[in-house]
């Protein structure tokens, strides 16, 4: 494996992506490229940030649910075969699918406070999940993309924020931690900074002050971001003073 091939797994070396072998070999290039040692630093905390920040708690009542449906299940003699005809199996199937969506609408549930056994509801849960699912995707492979680079900074009132930027995929994600709730009826909302002109990136969550979200739009020869206060929803364009402003890893 040549030195330049040891440059680039700084980010799967973060999402422990390696093979034994592999992590041995960049282990030991770390021990002496000062480069490589901070951007897996600034990797793997980023990515514990994600991680906080998509995290849930499990709702009891899913675990009640769940320990009275196994009574009712009967356990297979230990060394038996059972053959299944392939109706039973399809049968089977769809039930443990069924199951499947059900605890992730459980999930959604708790933290939404609506109930799954609406059918509106489920199938609004069921989108959300898909485009969750989707942005998730995104933010891992910028954070484990060969080229990606970070750049971390002090916020306002204690907040720290970091940006990951892949060029290879055009997209940049911000991680942010301990941000305070926007003023009421107010949204923080994330700009592009194309040569001193804002462009709209997407609106954080006003509730949350951990959170990671993918940025959006193409990073298109971006320099840096910038975050704003916004009304509700957000606008087309800044109608604040930035109250954050943070360049681009070069």
């Amino acid at each position: 494996m040549t030195t330049v091939d040891l440059h680039r797994l700084t980010g799967a070396y973060a999402l422990h992506a390696l093979s034994d072998e592999e992590s041995v070999s960049f282990e030991r290039h770390l021990a002496g490229c000062e480069p490589c040692a901070q951007e897996t630093a600034e990797l793997s905390a980023t990515a514990a940030r994600l991680g906080l920040a998509v995290a849930a708690p499990v709702p009891p009542a899913l675990r009640e649910h769940v320990l009275r449906r196994i009574t009712t299940v009967r356990q297979e003699t230990p060394g038996t075969t059972v053959r299944v005809s392939p109706v039973r199996a399809g049968l089977r199937a769809g039930l443990l699918s069924r199951w499947a969506l059900a605890a992730c609408l459980a999930a959604a549930a708790a933290l939404g406070g609506t109930t799954v056994w609406q059918h509106q509801q489920a199938a609004d849960a069921r989108a959300e999940a898909r485009q969750a699912s989707r942005s998730a995707d995104e933010i891992a492979a910028v954070l484990a993309a060969p080229d990606a680079r970070t750049r971390a900074a002090d916020l306002a009132a204690g907040a720290t924020g970091t940006v990951v930027v892949s060029q290879s995929r055009d997209k940049a994600v911000f991680v942010v931690s301990g941000m305070a709730r926007p003023p009421r009826g107010k949204v923080y909302e994330l700009w592009f900074d194309d040569a001193g002109t804002m462009r709209s990136a997407g609106l954080m969550d006003a509730d949350r002050g951990d959170q990671t979200v993918l940025m959006r739009g193409n990073v298109d020869g971006a320099s840096g971001m910038g975050i704003t206060v916004e009304p509700a929803g957000g606008s087309t364009h800044p109608t604040s003073t930035p109250i954050a402003l943070m360049a681009f890893p070069g």
